[in-house]
């Protein structure tokens, strides 16, 4: 699969750059962000799915979560169960595809994901995947950002040295740019369409938060990335 080998070219650099956000003022960030969403106290099973080398399921069980990471590409989930090794995590991982979840229903008080809607081929497909393995009142909450929209070979915008896409090689950020424009879901217009498909899935209570990256992503160095993020919080029927 064309998604699967790309991402598996950036598995170890990626590795690196969440390493170093993990020990970053951005772990800090994207806890606050992730806690107004959830109780405070008790351990909820989450399932972070697009765990790629596991950045949210290593914060979320560091505050006793039961949490598994899920990714299509398996060089990703060996980076992140190395690192789950190294920092001692009770985080599981395991290879699986967003769109076909091999969990029961009912399953998981929470799902989580960052920066992977953007990638699904059939991304209905995947909602309707995670609402079926959340219990019920369960929550999803769904970063992502327009990327199919948005330019990664430098061309619409100079991108500062530091920035999260400088150092990727100009034929995989080509290759990216292909990908992207093969998928349906770059040419929808997000998050509105997300709320539509969440809807049709089962959800509600869906809220959108547009200003997320104004508050992660405060400085432009290594970790910044141009296109704004968007937030959505829903809730399993």
């Amino acid at each position: 699969m064309r998604i699967k080998n790309y991402w598996t070219q950036r598995s170890h650099s990626f590795a690196e750059l969440r390493v170093k956000e993990l020990n970053s003022v951005m772990a800090d960030r994207w806890l606050r962000e992730i806690a107004k969403h959830i109780p405070a106290g008790g351990q909820l099973r989450i399932l972070d799915i697009g765990t790629g080398t596991g950045f949210f399921a290593f914060l979320l069980s560091s505050l006793g979560h039961r949490v598994t990471g899920i990714d299509l590409t398996p060089s990703m989930i060996q980076e992140a169960k190395e690192i789950g090794q190294t920092l001692h995590s009770p985080a599981q991982f395991r290879v699986m595809d967003a769109e076909k979840l091999l969990f029961a229903d009912e399953s998981f008080d929470m799902v989580i994901s960052r920066n992977l809607t953007w990638t699904l081929p059939h991304p209905k497909e995947a909602y309707r995947e995670w609402q079926r393995v959340l219990k019920p009142g369960g929550l999803l909450l769904n970063f992502d950002g327009n990327y199919g929209k948005a330019d990664f070979t430098g061309k619409g915008e100079k991108l500062p040295e530091n920035h999260a896409h400088k150092q990727i090689a100009g034929d995989l950020m080509q290759e990216c740019e292909a990908i992207k424009d093969q998928l349906e879901i770059s040419y929808h217009v997000r998050p509105a369409w997300d709320v539509t498909a969440l809807g049709e899935a089962g959800f509600e209570q869906i809220k959108l938060d547009l200003g997320i990256s104004k508050r992660i992503y405060i400085e432009k160095d290594e970790f910044y990335n141009p296109t704004p993020l968007f937030c959505i919080a829903a809730t399993k029927n």
